[in-house]
């Protein structure tokens, strides 16, 4: 059976902590993905990482390991949840998944975070195991996101790009829906 897994990214301190918003993992177009994977016969789940507002690699990949990984699974990582599948891709190179789609991928990359969080070597023949590896991007995110999509682009050979204009960071507030019907086209074609 075909599964998919979706990682949220790092939210502020303050909003993990707000009880008046909903846990990463449920908010944005997250449960709206989940929810048409569901229905299109892929098992997709949107696991919650602990503290994810200051990042710890050995957490979020307890987390994510938690799951079935292998040649039916579609990952995908928006902002930081995207620089982390980045990261446990090149660090599992015996890994075969079905696809990956990275929403606004984060590597830190001018280390504003203080953890090892993006301390690796990125695999230049990452996409050659899956289907297909896809970014997207919008013209209007943030100078770390743009050369974070930059560095995986010089670095990942066969990477296919997706531009959005005025998409922000591919919250709802930017986009002005749950809805994301391009990235559940993106998962379900291949």
């Amino acid at each position: 059976m075909n599964n998919a897994i979706i990682l949220h990214g790092m939210p502020g301190k303050d909003e993990y902590y707000d009880p008046s918003i909903p846990s990463a993992s449920n908010l944005h177009w997250l449960p709206w993905l989940q929810k048409q994977l569901l229905i299109n016969e892929v098992n997709a789940v949107t696991p919650e990482i602990p503290h994810a507002f200051k990042p710890r690699y050995d957490v979020w990949k307890r987390e994510f390991e938690r799951f079935d990984i292998g040649p039916n699974t579609s990952l995908v990582g928006w902002s930081c949840g995207g620089g982390f599948i980045v990261r446990w891709l090149s660090e599992h190179k015996e890994v075969v998944v079905k696809n990956v789609v990275l929403v606004a991928p984060w590597l830190d990359p001018f280390r504003e975070d203080t953890t090892d969080f993006f301390e690796f070597e990125i695999d230049i023949d990452l996409a050659k195991r899956t289907r297909s590896l896809t970014i997207f991007d919008s013209n209007n995110d943030s100078r770390g996101v743009h050369t974070s999509i930059a560095t995986i682009r010089e670095r990942v050979h066969n990477v296919a790009y997706k531009e959005f204009h005025d998409y922000g960071h591919f919250d709802v507030k930017s986009m002005g829906t749950i809805e994301f019907p391009e990235l559940l086209q993106a998962i379900l074609k291949t």
